[in-house]
């Protein structure tokens, strides 16, 4: 099963120059507790903006680069969407994490969304796709203020795809 786990502000902007435009603790806490222990999908960009490679995950990088190498056996690399999804197990939950191209591709077989919508507008130059929410209905969701350390307004929703 894919899901996808994704910060946007209100204008559906995720970063800029292979950043985030934004540093939520709270946010980075949801991350890694709903990934830890599954398969995250990412593009070569994201994976290469990691600060680590993340511990308890194993990290599914897409590339168009056929000679991309990763030498850490928590990393896979595949060069085709379809070369992906035929290794993927029917089991598993498996997190897309980004960028852009890549939410873009798999989000129509994404059966859970996890989002924290910052609640502003910002510019960058990556963004999420449109959603179209007649597809998609609300298990979850969750207004939070600012507070110490997460100086944003944010909005946790959980969203599962309609059958």
């Amino acid at each position: 099963m894919l899901s996808a786990i994704v910060a946007l502000s209100k204008n559906h902007v995720i970063g800029k120059d292979n950043r985030l435009l934004w540093h939520l603790p709270d946010d980075l806490r949801r991350f890694r507790d709903l990934t830890f222990g599954h398969p995250m999908i990412m593009g070569r960009k994201t994976f290469e903006s990691l600060p680590h490679i993340l511990n308890e995950r194993h990290h599914m990088v897409l590339t168009r680069d056929t000679k991309y190498v990763v030498e850490d056996k928590q990393v896979t690399i595949f060069s085709s969407i379809g070369e992906l999804l035929a290794n993927l197990e029917c089991d598993k939950e498996y997190f897309v994490i980004g960028g852009g191209e890549i939410y873009t591709l798999l989000l129509p077989l994404c059966e859970t969304l996890y989002i924290t919508k910052i609640n502003q507008d910002f510019e960058g130059d990556t963004r999420f796709p449109e959603l179209d929410f007649a597809q998609w209905y609300t298990v979850e969701s969750i207004e939070v203020l600012s507070n110490v350390g997460n100086e944003l307004p944010h909005h946790f929703m959980t969203l599962k795809r309609l059958h």
